[in-house]
Protein backbone atom coordinates (compact mmCIF):
# COMPACT_ATOMS: atom_id res chain seq x y z
CA UNK A 1 0.00 0.00 0.00
CA UNK A 2 1.17 3.99 -0.81
CA UNK A 3 -0.19 6.43 0.76
CA UNK A 4 -1.12 9.51 -1.01
CA UNK A 5 -2.40 13.64 0.16
CA UNK A 6 -5.22 13.49 -2.14
CA UNK A 7 -9.02 12.40 -1.98
CA UNK A 8 -9.64 9.28 -4.01
CA UNK A 9 -12.74 11.11 -5.74
CA UNK A 10 -10.64 14.02 -6.60
CA UNK A 11 -7.97 11.95 -7.69
CA UNK A 12 -11.02 10.91 -10.45
CA UNK A 13 -11.96 14.59 -10.65
CA UNK A 14 -8.18 15.65 -11.66
CA UNK A 15 -7.27 12.83 -13.96
CA UNK A 16 -10.38 13.26 -16.49
CA UNK A 17 -9.55 17.00 -15.98
CA UNK A 18 -5.68 16.20 -17.53
CA UNK A 19 -7.22 13.81 -20.07
CA UNK A 20 -9.98 16.85 -20.69
CA UNK A 21 -6.57 19.09 -21.80
CA UNK A 22 -6.33 17.13 -25.24
CA UNK A 23 -10.05 18.70 -25.98
CA UNK A 24 -7.85 22.26 -25.40
CA UNK A 25 -5.51 21.32 -27.62
CA UNK A 26 -8.04 20.77 -30.53
CA UNK A 27 -9.87 23.98 -29.93
CA UNK A 28 -6.23 25.64 -30.72
CA UNK A 29 -6.38 23.38 -34.15
CA UNK A 30 -9.50 25.17 -34.75
CA UNK A 31 -8.40 28.80 -33.38
CA UNK A 32 -5.54 28.10 -35.72
CA UNK A 33 -7.84 27.53 -38.73
CA UNK A 34 -9.91 30.63 -37.85
CA UNK A 35 -7.03 33.31 -36.99
CA UNK A 36 -5.28 31.67 -40.70
CA UNK A 37 -8.53 31.88 -42.47
CA UNK A 38 -9.23 28.54 -42.88
CA UNK A 39 -12.70 28.84 -41.12
CA UNK A 40 -14.38 31.81 -42.01
CA UNK A 41 -15.05 34.12 -38.96
CA UNK A 42 -15.98 37.74 -37.91
CA UNK A 43 -14.11 39.83 -35.96
CA UNK A 44 -16.51 39.43 -32.92
CA UNK A 45 -15.91 35.20 -33.39
CA UNK A 46 -12.41 35.59 -33.10
CA UNK A 47 -12.20 37.41 -30.43
CA UNK A 48 -14.55 35.67 -28.47
CA UNK A 49 -13.02 32.34 -29.69
CA UNK A 50 -9.66 33.63 -28.45
CA UNK A 51 -11.10 34.50 -25.18
CA UNK A 52 -12.57 30.86 -24.92
CA UNK A 53 -9.51 28.98 -25.97
CA UNK A 54 -7.54 31.11 -23.38
CA UNK A 55 -9.72 30.52 -20.22
CA UNK A 56 -9.97 27.32 -20.64
CA UNK A 57 -6.57 26.68 -20.72
CA UNK A 58 -5.82 28.89 -17.58
CA UNK A 59 -8.87 27.37 -15.68
CA UNK A 60 -8.09 24.17 -15.71
CA UNK A 61 -4.64 25.01 -14.87
CA UNK A 62 -5.54 27.09 -11.73
CA UNK A 63 -8.29 24.21 -11.04
CA UNK A 64 -5.69 21.48 -10.57
CA UNK A 65 -3.12 23.96 -8.73
CA UNK A 66 -5.51 24.78 -6.38
CA UNK A 67 -6.72 20.97 -5.95
CA UNK A 68 -3.46 19.72 -5.37
CA UNK A 69 -2.45 22.55 -2.79
CA UNK A 70 -5.12 22.47 -0.76
CA UNK A 71 -4.97 18.77 -0.67
CA UNK A 72 -0.80 19.50 0.26
CA UNK A 73 -1.43 22.42 2.76
CA UNK A 74 -4.04 19.48 4.89
CA UNK A 75 -7.31 21.73 4.31
CA UNK A 76 -10.73 19.92 5.11
CA UNK A 77 -11.06 18.01 2.21
CA UNK A 78 -14.26 18.71 1.06
CA UNK A 79 -14.37 22.33 1.48
CA UNK A 80 -10.44 22.68 -0.63
CA UNK A 81 -11.60 19.91 -3.18
CA UNK A 82 -15.35 21.60 -3.83
CA UNK A 83 -13.32 24.96 -3.85
CA UNK A 84 -11.33 23.17 -6.95
CA UNK A 85 -14.26 21.64 -8.53
CA UNK A 86 -15.84 25.04 -8.73
CA UNK A 87 -13.09 26.38 -11.01
CA UNK A 88 -12.90 23.66 -13.12
CA UNK A 89 -16.41 24.17 -13.49
CA UNK A 90 -16.00 27.64 -14.28
CA UNK A 91 -13.46 26.36 -17.05
CA UNK A 92 -16.12 24.54 -18.70
CA UNK A 93 -18.97 27.41 -18.08
CA UNK A 94 -16.78 30.24 -19.38
CA UNK A 95 -15.79 28.64 -22.40
CA UNK A 96 -18.53 27.59 -23.31
CA UNK A 97 -20.06 31.19 -22.82
CA UNK A 98 -17.53 32.38 -25.31
CA UNK A 99 -18.00 29.88 -28.05
CA UNK A 100 -21.68 29.15 -27.50
CA UNK A 101 -22.44 33.12 -27.76
CA UNK A 102 -20.90 33.69 -31.29
CA UNK A 103 -22.53 30.61 -33.06
CA UNK A 104 -23.52 31.22 -36.38
CA UNK A 105 -23.17 33.53 -39.55
CA UNK A 106 -21.27 36.68 -39.13
CA UNK A 107 -23.11 37.80 -35.80
CA UNK A 108 -23.37 41.28 -34.57
CA UNK A 109 -23.37 40.85 -31.11
CA UNK A 110 -23.31 37.64 -28.71
CA UNK A 111 -26.45 35.95 -28.06
CA UNK A 112 -27.86 34.85 -24.36
CA UNK A 113 -25.54 32.40 -23.96
CA UNK A 114 -22.73 35.14 -23.21
CA UNK A 115 -24.40 34.53 -19.51
CA UNK A 116 -22.62 31.67 -19.03
CA UNK A 117 -19.57 33.90 -18.87
CA UNK A 118 -20.92 35.39 -15.77
CA UNK A 119 -22.45 32.48 -14.18
CA UNK A 120 -18.97 31.07 -14.71
CA UNK A 121 -17.09 33.96 -13.45
CA UNK A 122 -19.16 34.17 -10.01
CA UNK A 123 -18.36 30.38 -9.62
CA UNK A 124 -14.69 31.08 -10.43
CA UNK A 125 -14.76 33.84 -7.35
CA UNK A 126 -16.32 31.33 -5.49
CA UNK A 127 -13.89 28.42 -5.38
CA UNK A 128 -10.78 30.22 -5.28
CA UNK A 129 -12.11 32.20 -2.29
CA UNK A 130 -13.52 28.88 -1.20
CA UNK A 131 -9.63 27.12 -1.13
CA UNK A 132 -8.30 29.96 -0.02
CA UNK A 133 -9.68 30.10 3.05
CA UNK A 134 -9.91 26.73 3.87
CA UNK A 135 -5.93 26.58 2.68
CA UNK A 136 -5.49 29.48 5.14
CA UNK A 137 -7.57 28.03 8.29
CA UNK A 138 -5.64 25.43 7.25
CA UNK A 139 -2.50 26.88 7.82
CA UNK A 140 -3.84 28.85 11.33
CA UNK A 141 -4.71 25.30 12.94
CA UNK A 142 -1.34 24.05 12.39
CA UNK A 143 0.26 27.17 14.24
Amino acid sequence: MYTTLIDPLISIVLGATIISVATIAFGGTFLLRVVTGGQPANELQKSFFRAGHAHAGVLVMLGLLLAVLGNAAGASPGWANGGAIAVLAAAILMPAGFFLSVLGVDPARPNRMITAVWVGAAVLVTGVVLVGVTVLLAGIDRM
